[in-house]
């Protein structure tokens, strides 16, 4: 070693020995434990259901509406197929919209669409639920 690194050691040794070990106040574990249980508590989050139990509710009274809807007003015949299904209710909607005219592809996406998007919402809120889990 150097003459000065030696020099360096002997002030840093002289300065240690002058100070002596700080320790913390004797509530420091408490204190420290209380804030880091407001910080949990700011961090809770309540839970809010992605959708409400009203909106299911009406969501349920529609689904059962239509289902009452066309079994009233639907064909008798039961041996009916699916582009006869298809047909009857392509007529029905393009009696409701004169002029307009639907393919095949549109009416199946009206069809699907809603569908899918109710899946997906499940799938979110698995998702949500299992990520935020407490």
């Amino acid at each position: 070693m150097r003459e000065s690194d030696k020099d360096i050691e002997k002030l840093i040794d002289k300065m240690m020995a002058e100070e002596k070990l700080q320790s913390p106040s004797i509530d420091f574990t408490s204190k420290i434990m209380a804030e880091v249980l407001i910080l949990e508590e700011k961090k809770q989050k309540t839970y809010k259901p992605l959708i409400s139990k009203s909106v299911w509710v009406s969501i349920g009274i529609a689904l059962a509406l239509l289902v009452v809807y066309t079994s009233l007003f639907s064909v008798s015949e039961s041996t009916l197929k699916i582009d006869e299904i298809g047909n009857l209710y392509s007529d029905k909607i393009t009696s409701v919209f004169t002029g307009v005219h639907f393919s095949k592809n549109i009416l199946y996406a009206i069809l699907i669409v809603p569908l899918m998007v109710v899946i997906q919402v499940g799938v979110l809120k698995n998702y949500f639920d299992k990520k935020y889990q407490l």
